[in-house]
């Protein structure tokens, strides 16, 4: 392929019958990616033609979607349901050049059999003029077939190298409903022609149709795009990725605290390699380095856990007060904080994610375990106080401290700490006999960001409170 090419047009094309899942997901920012980097277009389709199954509530919900991954799109979507005219026309002006013929079997798919023969079953193109001019008068359903002719079909793929198809084995397909409605190989080469797409680049379940839509292609005296079929996403068991496999919807990962950055460094990375064994890109980084020539043909296996680690990755690396926009609905929704709060206390936030961010692995993570910079603990580990918590000696030490603390003119955590190991040094103890459980008294927990750091942004005030309270309640 010329990867010197700037005029590269390739989209993504959808059907609203579900949420943006992981798979479209991966496809959508394959397309985009290769658009960006190549200073091409990246165009939206929505295949809606079911009309039955389509629903303007999931259009939006794709938009909104494909909006949160940042993959922006050129000029104003498509929607096939206001092209069917177009189809048509294209139809019957196949049957002119008769390269297809109308069908009254009354059968507007094509059927399920995987014997030709049986699919080939219908016989009307042998119908003479007058025997469908008499159809026609009776008011006969008719759809139209694409006439396959005989010999070969040769695609040449991105990913899979040139594919040979034998004509004999594709049936005389359904390319327009006798309800006026196209099917699906009709409406997307008109499409894509019609959009100048010069790169189509989906899933490999799409590989049997692409035969077709390459004599299409020829019939209507065009020129197809670059083909690149790309592996399909399994689960862990290596089946295909589905609902059983608890896969979610996009929207479902957002709403679990993933970053779009980081949803798409790990998909972009499922079945395409930059070539090392580099894994947390920026999204300028994957437009840099990607290229369809890094996307392999073998199957790529879904990882929640790997995903989670790639999103904790970009939560160390993302600008505080960015971060601080996606933190605030679950602090929010957790009562740790007011909208009041929310406004006058951004210095302590931006300080308390400065220091929690890189123990976060999803953007809830702070609701959910640093609780303690927020409100007094209201229990405290059973565990932790078995392991740390030496009944009155370990009482009588931390009121050492708290005195020492009490005197600090600066509660900054280097003072803390210089504090705190020189009492240890002349108790005769280690320090951690004062850190183990001085962090269950601030946090409840055993574990918890740096202590010394911890105690600085707390305060010195909320530090003393909590020390003395706790050791009343122990």
């Amino acid at each position: 392929m010329d990867n010197s090419q700037s005029d590269v047009r390739v989209r993504f094309a959808p059907s609203p019958t579900g949420h943006l899942h992981i798979g479209g997901a991966r496809t959508a920012i394959f397309n985009w990616l290769f658009a960006r980097k190549m200073g091409g277009k990246f165009f939206l389709r929505i295949e809606d033609t079911d009309q039955a199954r389509n629903s303007k509530e999931v259009v939006d919900a794709i938009f909104e979607s494909l909006n949160w991954l940042g993959l922006d799109w050129d000029d104003e979507p498509w929607y096939q349901s206001q092209r069917f005219d177009v189809y048509r026309k294209y139809a019957e002006e196949l049957v002119r050049k008769r390269k297809a013929y109308h069908c009254y079997c009354g059968n507007d798919d094509d059927p399920p059999s995987e014997n030709v023969a049986e699919q080939n079953k219908c016989k009307c193109y042998l119908l003479t003029v007058k025997e469908k001019e008499e159809l026609d008068r009776k008011g006969v359903p008719r759809a139209i077939r694409f006439w396959v002719p005989d010999g070969t079909t040769v695609v040449d793929d991105q990913v899979y190298g040139s594919m040979e198809f034998n004509n004999s084995e594709i049936d005389n397909f359904v390319i327009l409903r006798s309800d006026g409605i196209p099917t699906y190989h009709l409406a997307v080469v008109v499409d894509d022609h019609d959009m100048g797409i010069t790169h189509v680049i989906r899933g490999d379940d799409h590989i049997s149709n692409t035969p077709r839509h390459v004599l299409l292609y020829h019939a209507l005296g065009w020129n197809p795009p670059q083909y690149a079929h790309v592996p399909l996403i399994l689960g862990e068991d290596k089946k295909r990725l589905s609902k059983r496999h608890g896969a979610a919807s996009v929207k479902e990962y957002a709403e679990m605290g993933i970053l779009p950055e980081a949803m798409v460094n790990y998909l972009a990375l499922l079945g395409w390699s930059p070539g090392n064994d580099r894994e947390i890109f920026t999204v300028p980084e994957l437009i840099e380095a990607f290229s369809i020539n890094g996307i392999s043909r073998k199957s790529a296996v879904f990882d929640p856990k790997k995903l989670e680690w790639v999103n904790s990755e970009h939560l160390k690396i993302y600008p505080t007060e960015k971060l601080l926009e996606k933190v605030l609905p679950s602090l929010l929704e957790s009562h740790l904080i007011t909208d009041f709060d929310a406004e006058r206390k951004v210095p302590y936030l931006l300080e308390v994610l400065d220091l929690f961010k890189t123990r976060m692995k999803t953007t809830k993570d702070l609701a959910k375990y640093g609780r303690y910079f927020f409100k007094d603990p209201d229990r405290y580990d059973e565990k932790a106080l078995r392991k740390y918590w030496e009944g009155l000696e370990t009482k009588e030490r931390l009121k050492k401290l708290k005195e020492r603390l009490s005197a600090l003119d600066e509660f900054k955590a280097d003072k803390i700490e210089e504090v705190t190991r020189s009492l240890a040094s002349e108790v005769g103890v280690p320090a951690a006999k004062f850190i183990h459980p001085m962090r269950i008294l601030l946090t409840g927990f055993s574990v918890s960001p740096g202590l010394f750091e911890m105690m600085e942004v707390l305060g010195k005030d909320t530090c003393l409170r909590r020390v003395e309270r706790g050791l009343k309640i122990l």
